[in-house]
């Protein structure tokens, strides 16, 4: 699957989150007043951003957004960078991944901001990528979850799609998914799947979790457009597969690790579709990089 332009994902509602967690992020830092201490708005600085353990690079295009915001007086003191890795390379430790010239203080007043939204990103993209590694041959597509960090959905999820992976939804409206609750609520599948139907027009694809194969029979009888086949077991997830017709898509979920990916996704003579996966994004750890910054020799 190609990755798709940094700009071109983060527009419409993913650009307007984006810009609102990176302004509240420099908002949270305040000025700073350090390096308004000690440097001139004149003064100019070249650095280097370098990825202090191996990783799968994500969100080296976010480094001229910050910048631009940090920008005292954008028309008079500019600023160069450049990426020195692609979105969804793998790099080893040591490697320099960008290069910064501008006014230090705009410099340093973005370091810890690009450093923190790069080294998340880049370790959702690094342990997406593991589990991507283990499903090569299957079939199978990895998927994400909505188990994102409140305020960072769009780029948790565009992290995921630079290690190799897919984005499930990115928001409620993308797809409508018929949850445990939902049909509990409703009394059955398929008096959930009737009122979506008559009340949401043009109706997205529909999505029913299931939790037991009678539940899997009702949703195909249903002829909704994916299953989802909840924390079953690999012998119970066979089974499931067996009742659902080539036309409906299916979706392993629910406490998924990489000791247990390999047999959800190869269960029996039947593969599931997906393999949805949350930890990918809400407990991927941190990569680790660092800005080295020296003051720029004049030509």
């Amino acid at each position: 699957m190609k990755l798709p332009e940094f700009s071109e994902y983060f527009s419409g509602d993913a650009r307007t989150c984006l810009m609102a967690v990176l302004e509240l992020a420099l908002a949270e830092d305040g000025p700073d007043l350090t390096s308004e201490g000690i440097f001139t708005p004149t003064d100019r600085a070249q650095a280097v951003i370098v990825a202090k353990s191996g990783t799968v690079i994500s969100g080296l295009p976010v480094i001229p957004v910050v910048m631009d915001l940090c920008a005292a007086r954008p028309a008079e003191l500019g600023y160069t960078w450049q990426a020195l890795a692609r979105e969804g390379e793998e790099v080893p430790a040591g490697f320099t991944v960008a290069r910064l010239n501008g006014p230090v203080r705009q410099v340093l007043r973005a370091e810890r901001v690009i450093l923190n939204f790069i080294a998340h990103l880049s370790g959702i993209a690094a342990l997406t990528r593991r589990y991507v590694d283990i499903l090569e041959g299957t079939g199978v597509r990895l998927l994400d979850t909505r188990k994102t960090l409140p305020g960072m959905r769009y780029p948790d999820k565009y992290a995921v799609l630079c290690g190799g992976g897919r984005n499930h939804r990115r928001n409620l409206a993308e797809m409508l998914m018929i949850k445990d609750n939902h049909i509990d609520a409703a009394g059955s599948i398929t008096a959930a799947v009737a009122m979506v139907r008559e009340r949401c027009r043009p109706c997205p694809p529909i999505e029913v979790e299931c939790r037991t194969t009678a539940e899997v029979s009702e949703a195909v009888a249903c002829n909704v457009e994916r299953i989802m086949l909840d924390n079953m077991s690999v012998e119970a997830i066979r089974a499931a597969l067996a009742l659902v017709p080539r036309s409906i898509e299916t979706e392993v979920s629910g406490g998924v690790t990489l000791e247990s990916l390999r047999a959800l996704a190869t269960p029996g003579v039947r593969q599931p579709d997906f393999i949805s996966v949350g930890r990918i994004t809400h407990s991927a750890p941190s990569a680790d990089f660092s800005m080295r910054i020296a003051k720029d020799m004049p030509a």
